[in-house]
This record gives structure tokens, sequence and C-alpha cells, in this order.
């Protein structure tokens, strides 16, 4: 795989944002490094723009017509190397070069092929479908590798997903151009509402993903031995409400001052065995961050957005840029350190990813794209600036190709998380760079 050309811009006119888009990419797919024919676009937008979804979609896909298939959602913000959109207009755009026989894009419309082996999906999901963390689990099942990067779409407006796949003929090698510009919501024009939408990879497409937690916890990590629903009653064989009172040091004779400590505290999740407070100290990266939707005094539970279960792991936590920012500094090490591991050692990935230094791209990084799906509460001002979080991206990661979105929920694995952020990275094999 080449570099895959990228561009992003914001205007108050989306057809002003879209020519600045479509300039970035065709200049440098005249570099070298860089595709020269890629045919799979991934486009985010901002709610702004959310009404125009298919005028847009239409217009792109006319001004690049080596691009035969489409994907990508709308959210609150969008994320480019080093530069995020956040409640403006804004959109985003990286063509993958990838064949056509190693990704299939799939939507409610347009099922994955049952004969196509994924190892890998991106997703994109509408908050408003009933049973959608079922439906991703189900999804994840249908991977080899059972892993999912994606999140789900934020909008003001509609929450519009792109999903285009052009029909192809193999044995003619010719695409059946029947794109329709016409309003609608089903596969004629490749913008849809509701349901699942994405492209699923195939084993030779190489990726490396984590998942950063923006949230730090307030006490130690412990078990629910009972729980009913979404109700957890005894943590550790304690009540769970006491449990809570005790970690944020307050009591419900005092409600001025225990109620806005509840409010602001969550609750981090994890499976049975697994453990919810990693040896850092801080959440591991596998757990879900959920609200406290309601307290029950007279049976000492706690009531979270989740249906729980005995046996899994818990740990009161609380938004914290500080971990935000000691966590997407690892993730990027770790990332680093995969791609690099003769010319990287961990403490020089973590001290670069902590610096404004070596910001150039790396020879050996094998970094043809990357995906960056971040939660809506960090975009904006949370990382101390504007564009702040995908500075320190481009930082430790160098100047690569990126796009992305913030979501009003992240999907990693098999699992809609919060508050987090999931770095996705396209690899090539270190021979082909």
């Amino acid at each position: 795989m080449s570099l895959f050309p990228f561009g992003h811009a914001t205007h108050p006119q989306w057809q002003m944002a879209a020519g600045l888009v479509i300039a970035q990419v065709r200049a440098q797919m005249t570099l070298p490094g860089h595709a020269s024919k890629p045919r799979l676009g991934l486009l985010y937008i901002t709610d702004h723009y959310a009404n125009e979804a298919q005028a847009i979609l239409a217009h792109l896909r006319h001004e690049l017509p080596m691009v035969k298939d489409w994907a990508g959602t709308v959210g609150v913000g969008v994320a480019a190397n080093n530069a995020e959109y956040f409640d403006e207009p804004g959109m985003a755009l990286m063509l993958c070069d990838v064949p056509a026989a190693h990704y299939r894009v799939f939507s409610g419309a347009q099922a994955l092929p049952a004969d196509f082996v994924a190892q890998s999906a991106l997703v994109h999901a509408d908050p408003q479908t009933p049973d959608l963390a079922e439906l991703i689990a189900e999804m994840a099942g249908r991977t080899q590798s059972g892993y999912l990067f994606g999140g789900l779409t934020a909008s003001r407006k509609q929450n519009v997903q792109f999903a285009w796949q052009a029909p192809y003929d193999a044995s003619s090698n010719t695409f059946q151009e029947t794109f329709d510009s016409s309003p609608s919501h089903d596969l004629s024009n490749g913008v849809l509402t509701g349901g699942l939408s994405g492209v699923a990879w195939s084993p030779d497409v190489q990726i490396l993903s984590r998942v950063t937690q923006g949230c730090a916890p307030l006490g130690k990590e412990r078990e629910i031995t009972e729980a009913q629903g979404n109700v957890i009653y005894q943590l550790d064989g304690l009540p769970a409400l006491d449990v809570l009172l005790e970690d944020l040091q307050v009591s419900l004779s005092d409600p001025q001052k225990a109620l806005p400590a509840v409010r602001a505290t969550l609750v981090g999740l994890t499976s049975a065995g697994q453990r919810a407070i990693g040896r850092t100290g801080s959440l591991g990266a596998d757990v879900r961050v959920r609200h406290i939707i309601g307290l029950d005094p007279a049976r000492k539970g706690i009531a979270i957005a989740e249906h729980v279960e005995a046996g899994e792991r818990l740990a009161f936590c609380q938004m914290s840029l500080q971990a935000a920012k000691a966590d997407l500094r690892r993730i990027c090490a770790e990332i680093r350190e995969e791609l690099e591991p003769e010319t990287l050692s961990m403490e020089t990935a973590h001290a670069l990813a902590a610096s404004k230094a070596e910001a150039a791209p790396h020879p050996a990084r094998r970094i043809a794209g990357a995906v960056y799906v971040s939660c809506s509460g960090r975009g904006g001002p949370h990382f101390g600036g504007d564009s702040a979080e995908l500075q320190w991206v481009r930082h430790a990661l160098g100047d690569v190709p990126l796009v992305g979105f913030f979501a009003s929920g992240e999907i990693a694995h098999h699992h809609l998380y919060g508050y987090t952020g999931v770095l996705t990275v396209f690899t090539t094999p270190a021979e082909a760079t």
C-alpha cells in the first residue's frame, strides 16, 4: 500500500470545503509514494453539513471518479492530521489504497457477502438503533479476529452514514455505474440512516489499533458480588452505595455536597477475570465507562447505564485531562514500538510522544494511513486548546495521513465504549516502503 491521500477543510458553504479537500487529495496523488488511483474513500463530515450529505457525496464521487467505493459518517466534529473541526462546518476525506478484493463495504441495505472472509471491520452505527450492543457483538463475531473499530454517529441534525460499493464484474474488469443522486435513504445513493455500516477488511489488510481512556480511577478495583439488571447492590460483599460514598468521601446527610460528587462520577466496568485498573494505576484498555443514572438508598444500590452481572469488575472514576493525555501518549508509544521494534525503544517512544519533536514521518514507520475516533466529550478545549488532542497524536506518530470523527460512543473489540479514543493505523511491510 502507498500513502493514502487525504484532505480536510472548513467553510460555511460545503461546496467551498469540498473544493479545498479535492484540491488537496488531487495534489497528493501526484506525489511519489502516494496512491495515484485509490478506490476507497473514507468521508467524515460535521453535523453542520448533515442535511447536505447526499449532495456532498454525489459531488465528491463526480469529481473523484477513480474512487469507486465510499464509507463514513457524521460527527459533532471531524479529525484530521494535526487538526480538528469541532462544532463548526468541516469535512475530512482519506482515499485508501486497498485492492478491491481485500475489503467490502456493508450496510443494512447491502449485507456483508457470506463468502467474504473478514479479519476486522471499521464500523459506523446510529446510536438510536435498537439492540445496538448485540448488533456490534454479532458483527464482531463475523470477523476472524473479533476486532471492530469505529464509533457512533453524533449529530444534532440527521444521523447519516455513507456506505456505497460499486457493483464490480470480475470477468470483464468493469464497474457498473449506477450511482443515483436523487434524495432517498437506500443503497441507490450511498447515504443511509439507522443501523450499522462500514468496511470489512480481509486478512491481507494489516492494522494496529489501541483504545485510550479519558478517565482516572477514584479508588480501588472491586468485584460486583450482587446485581440485578442495571442495578448494583453489593461490591466485594458490601453495600454498593456505601462503597461509592466512601470513595467519594461524602454522605447523603449532606446532599449539597454529595449529589454533585455523584453526578461527576462514572463507572468503569470490565468482564470477570479482567483487571479494571492496570499496573500503572490507570484504567485498563478493556474498561467500558458508563454513567451512574440513579441511586437506591433503601437497598443501598447504584443504577448504571448498562446491565451488569455478578463477577464483573468495577472501578469508580472521573474524567481527567491528565489521565487522558498520559493514556494517549501510551497508545501512540505502543504503536510506534510495534512498528519500529529495532529502531525505537519503549522509553524513547514515550519520550518522543511527550515532546513536540520528531513530527516528521519515519522511514521505518510503515503507516499508510490512520483513523481516529474520539468521544465528543474529549473534543474541543478538553485537551487544553484547539486541536490539542490531534496534535498529540501527530507528535507521536509523525505526519501520517489521518482522518476521523468525534462520536457519541466509540467501538473497539466487540464493545461500545465512552470517553475514549480509538486509534487505528493501516500498515505496510517494511520492504514495501
